[in-house]
């Protein structure tokens, strides 16, 4: 078991023993260019205890990490906070490996495990707001379910000050630091936006309301410990705002022109909605969807106040990339955008009507008469879309006024 990992102390008594996977560049349909980590904890107190663990190909790795601080046949008790399988995946061979007194998870993850692992293991069950004494020190746990599985929980330490989040304040980010503090604040800030648009966001009420009990419980938190990305101990405050402005959706004046194309007719349409928007002053990110993944769309959807989408016309639907970035972003649920939809055709010019449609299956209120234009657009084409975007954008302004 031993090897070349070595665990990094969080806080006294308290090690990060988990995996960093160098390599992984999807995530349920999400781009993760840098990669990710899977945070698992090794609490030495009288009953030694492992918070998590980590993909299955990655527990050499973890264990590698426990044996640098302790035997891992030590280890009495293992908590389940979350069993998707980036976290839990490892327990059926780690569970043959040390024989743990206590597998500890809430009631509904029992059901999730059964069906991941076909197994009869016995689990020892805890309810929100109930306590374990580990032997100097104990865990508090809080049900958070639907943050973002139902059978989801997080655990507090209060004698370290030390929440374990599962998958709540997370990134996919892959590094050599382990600490919030070793890394730039704008690295963190970014990826922990694209993780929560992407993973989160669909929860954001639930986020909400966690936040408000957490700051009733008056829980003195000197540590998030995530299940992915850096441990926070220097910019708490920071991530605990980031995701309260994310929950309550605060759109700035922004706008995203989303598209693709064939020809580059909705290309340059898309230019000029632009043009029109940034001449009422508003914020304009143009994304096409041959250069941008989806998930780095709905990353900058996260505080824009309008959508505007264009699609060309092919086999009587809007282009394929288009369907799978609003199918995708119907799932994640963005809350209070405006927007409107143009595009170009051959001969039948469905395309519109159909962006229009799942932009309001969406709940997106659709503020400007769309612009559809038969081959290449002209200059009084161009200047339709131009007034598109003002629209589109007076709308917003008055919005925000």
């Amino acid at each position: 078991m031993k090897g070349p990992f070595k665990a990094v102390e969080v806080c006294k008594g308290i090690f990060w023993v988990g995996a960093i996977d160098w390599t992984l560049r999807d995530f349920h349909g999400y781009s993760t260019g840098r990669g990710s980590t899977y945070n698992a904890y090794l609490i030495v107190a009288e009953h030694v205890t492992l918070v998590d663990t980590v993909k299955a190909p990655f527990l050499p790795e973890m264990m590698s990490r426990i044996s640098s601080v302790i035997d891992p046949e030590k280890i009495e008790y293992i908590i389940t906070h979350h069993t998707e399988m980036d976290h839990s995946g490892a327990l059926p061979e780690l569970l043959k490996l040390i024989h743990p007194k206590k597998l500890i998870s809430s009631t509904t993850a029992v059901d999730a495990m059964q069906r991941h692992f076909h197994w009869d293991t016995p689990v020892t069950t805890v309810k929100d707001g109930e306590s374990m004494d580990l032997g100097g020190l104990s865990l508090t746990f809080l049900d958070t379910r639907m943050l973002h599985w139902p059978e989801s929980m997080m655990s507090y330490c209060p004698e370290r000050g030390v929440l374990f989040s599962q998958d709540g304040f997370g990134m996919h980010l892959a590094s050599s630091e382990r600490f919030d503090d070793e890394l730039p604040i704008h690295l963190l800030r970014f990826e922990a936006a694209k993780y929560y648009a992407n993973i989160v966001m669909p929860f954001s009420p639930i986020v909400k309301r966690l936040l408000e009990r957490v700051q009733g419980l008056n829980l003195d938190i000197r540590i998030i410990a995530p299940d992915h990305g850096p441990i926070w101990r220097g910019c708490i405050g920071d991530i605990v705002s980031w995701y309260a402005e994310w929950s309550e959706r605060r759109a700035i004046l922004k706008a995203v022109v989303v598209y693709d194309t064939m020809w580059g007719s909705s290309a340059l349409m898309a230019r000029s909605v632009a043009e029109g928007l940034t001449s009422e002053g508003v914020s304009v990110k143009v994304m096409s969807l041959g250069a941008n993944h989806r998930s780095d769309v709905m990353t900058e959807i996260l505080d824009a106040g309008a959508l505007i989408v264009g699609s060309p016309t092919i086999n009587n639907n809007i282009f394929p990339t288009m369907v799978d970035l609003l199918v995708y972003m119907k799932g994640l649920k963005p809350a209070g955008l405006i927007g409107a939809a143009f595009g170009s055709f051959g001969w039948s010019g469905e395309s519109v009507k159909q962006l229009e449609g799942l932009l309001k299956d969406m709940k997106v209120e659709i503020v400007s008469d769309s612009v559809n234009v038969k081959y290449v657009p002209d200059a009084t084409d161009l200047d339709s879309c131009f007034a598109l975007g003002v629209s589109v954008a007076r709308k917003l302004h008055s919005l925000k006024s």
